[in-house]
């Protein structure tokens, strides 16, 4: 069966291929423009498959709250050309949609499925990294950010007040949280190995210092205290001094929060997300 010029443009703006392999999947399918799209898929998939070991460090974070969730889909890719592609923002929206018709709360196949056709056009490795969806339970509020670089973002959810002032507050400790990445919510998540061997790096810092040899061992031991909580004050959301208010840490902004709007306000969740991490 014989084919134009005119089959070779359409087969091009169908798969995205180049022209010359439009060609030779025209000649290999005798014309045939459903075969070649096929023969082209194959072979695109193929070539998709060498590349799936090439690192994906790029890439972009997409969030939005539906009812009482939040959903948030992580893409990666091998380029930050392509983390701008207008058909990969388009593509990880699509993630969020079929994530919420279907209910999904992680990674499925058919997230991974999705990514195939855009693989073959654009030729370069791909990941749906990360599906989570994030409950905000009766009487709470939620928030979420993504910040201008699409790689960092926050979600926050407050219980115990729907108050537009609430709204605000969660909102801006999205904002926080995207500004200063704390490590953990509150000190009770810290990990003791994690604090013990902080007290190990600054006893040794210490313990080089001629000024601390002639200290008692007591003023040393507050020394070394102080130390700690003044690390893990910055490493903890809660006791980090809040973005909009430097005089507060986030935990006087909650409470104060909370006494604006009459009720006992906690954090259900207060989660950062990095791209790749």
């Amino acid at each position: 069966m014989a084919f134009t010029a005119s089959d070779i443009k359409n087969l091009r703006e169908m798969t995205g291929a180049g022209m010359m392999e439009c060609k030779k999947a025209l000649t290999e399918c005798n014309g045939n423009i459903d075969e070649a799209v096929k023969y082209l898929k194959e072979k695109g998939l193929a070539a998709a498959a060498k590349r799936a070991d090439r690192a994906t460090a790029e890439g972009r974070l997409f969030m939005r709250q539906e009812g009482n969730k939040i959903y948030v889909v992580e893409m990666t890719c091998e380029t930050d050309f392509v983390a701008n592609n207008a058909d990969f923002v388009a593509l990880g929206e699509k993630m969020i949609d079929v994530t919420i018709a279907k209910g999904y709360t992680k990674v499925e196949e058919e997230h991974n499925k999705m990514l195939e056709d855009l693989k073959v056009s654009i030729r370069e490795n791909m990941n749906v990294a990360k599906v989570e969806v994030i409950e905000v339970p009766a009487d709470s509020t939620g928030a979420f950010y993504i910040h201008s670089d699409k790689k960092t973002g926050a979600v926050v959810v407050v219980k115990g007040s729907a108050a537009d002032a609430v709204k605000t507050f969660a909102y801006d400790c999205c904002l926080h949280i995207a500004a200063f990445t704390p490590s953990y919510t509150s000190k009770k998540d810290v990990p003791q190995s994690y604090i013990d061997e902080q007290k190990e790096i600054f006893k040794a810092q210490m313990d080089q210092d001629e000024k601390m040899a002639s200290k008692p061992e007591n003023v040393k031991e507050g020394i070394l205290q102080g130390k700690v909580n003044k690390h893990l004050a910055e490493i903890c959301f809660e006791d980090q001094m809040f973005v909009k208010d430097d005089k507060k840490t986030v935990t006087a902004k909650l409470a104060e929060v909370g006494k604006e709007v009459g009720a006992s306000l906690s954090f259900a969740t207060a989660k950062l997300y990095v791209l790749g991490k």
